[in-house]
């Protein structure tokens, strides 16, 4: 498991595209990118603003084969900045489209009333490049993390709309307590509070 540096932004957000600009369903990444002839372009700018917001509020992990990621980000380290501005306001502009700010601002509304108002960590997104799909590079990245983990007393909220990644998710401790069916799509809301203990052997 390798942990990102500023140098590994292209790497990241080139896995990020790779795994969901195929995936033409409905799901929190297409109802956030705007549907048109510059989809391909409007979603790395939301998977360059994700890198940024994980870089600056958590930690990006990276498997050893530089073939999956998976980005987390602090609750209680999501301040203001004026990179973050920067960053919210070219997500607006370059990839959500202005008149459609008020709909995906919705969905954060929905999604941001399952969390708790104390600090937690969110394991933001995860992804593997297509040729590695149904391997073990993702799992291994998960289970790399989680062990990196072990230590943590914060609660771990994930929201989760793809099913692959809820089963995923569910091998490594964390429960669905929540599905917001809002938006015309499931997303499941899971947690684990604090990750367990190894058992003594």
């Amino acid at each position: 498991m390798i942990k990102a540096t500023k140098a590994d932004r292209d790497l990241v957000v080139d896995i990020l595209v790779e795994a969901f600009e195929p995936i033409r369903e409905d799901n929190s990444i297409n109802f956030v990118v705007k549907q048109d002839h510059k989809r391909h372009q409007r979603m790395r700018v939301l998977m360059e603003y994700l890198f940024d917001k994980s870089f600056r509020t958590g930690a990006i992990y990276i498997s050893d084969n530089r073939a999956s990621c998976l980005l987390i980000t602090y609750s209680n380290k999501d301040n203001f900045s004026f990179s973050k501005l920067y960053s919210t306001l070219r997500l607006a502009f370059k990839c959500i489209g202005i008149f459609r700010v008020a709909k995906v601002l919705r969905r954060q509304k929905i999604i941001q009333r399952n969390y708790p108002k104390t600090a937690y960590i969110r394991p933001m997104i995860f992804a593997v490049k297509q040729e590695f799909k149904g391997g073990v590079t993702a799992p291994r990245l998960v289970l790399q993390v989680y062990d990196a983990f072990r230590d943590n007393k914060l609660p771990v909220i994930v929201d989760a709309a793809s099913e692959q990644n809820v089963k995923l998710y569910q091998k490594f401790g964390l429960e669905i307590f929540n599905t917001e069916n809002g938006l015309g799509f499931p997303i499941y809301l899971m947690k684990m509070h604090g990750v367990p203990q190894k058992k003594a052997s």
